[in-house]
């Protein structure tokens, strides 16, 4: 098999680096939305809660703490079907936001359950002595205040399922991990595959930065 150069498979990256970016996004919003609204579940019905429900808590809080145990890989093997079911086919760039966001969602309901924690207990007891109901509480007191710990979590997150995308490509999800794997590991070609890899980084770099600034600057105007 001919050796296709850095020069030669820079087309084909950019095409990996899209796909990338469709699963991701799609997958980090989707993890956003359903893992505030499970991570603000856990907190108020925590038994420190504002509304403890103890059974609640501990189902909802074990499913939570399995799906995060599950190894990524495994995880989208047994999702297959379900991907499927959902999507039409179970590979591909749409077929891996399935699986990325399951992965995913439990592990930011937790960050954001933790960050909810955060809030000073002060400022909740006064917005209940205003007469304020739950759904005014998380709008306007536990999200607001908690909301450099929330965008610290979804940059990791973030993060998280770029690492997670590249797994994708392994079953045919396609993106960087997949381009890696077919013009870098399989043709044991070195410089596509180190800059598959440099990619990778520069990608995570730039976000973790942009997630830190943007925290850096909330937190400066408390």
């Amino acid at each position: 098999m001919n050796e296709v150069s850095w020069l030669d498979a820079l087309p084909e990256l950019v095409g990996a680096m899209g796909q990338t970016g469709w699963m991701v996004i799609w997958s980090f919003l989707i993890t956003v939305v359903l893992g505030i609204v499970s991570g603000v579940a856990l907190r108020l019905t925590a038994p420190d809660g504002l509304r403890p429900k103890r059974a609640f808590y501990g189902i909802f809080g074990a499913i939570v703490n399995l799906a995060r145990s599950l190894p990524f890989l495994i995880l989208m093997i047994a999702l297959l079907g379900f991907t499927r079911f959902i999507v039409g086919t179970a590979y591909g760039p749409t077929a891996a936001i399935i699986p990325l966001a399951v992965g995913a969602i439990p592990f930011y309901a937790r960050v954001v359950e933790s960050a909810l924690r955060e809030v000073a207990p002060g400022k909740l007891e006064a917005a209940v002595v205003m007469g304020a109901d739950i759904g005014q509480i998380v709008r306007k007191v536990l999200l607001p205040e908690a909301l450099p710990g929330l965008i610290s979590g979804a940059t990791l997150t973030l993060v998280t399922l770029i690492g997670y995308s590249t797994m994708a490509g392994a079953i045919g999800g396609g993106g960087v991990g997949d381009f890696a794997i077919r013009y870098g590991y399989q043709r044991n070609n070195e410089p596509v595959l180190l800059m598959s890899v440099i990619v990778l980084i520069v990608l995570v770099q730039l976000i973790q930065s942009i997630g830190d600034a943007l925290v850096r600057s909330l937190n400066h105007r408390r």
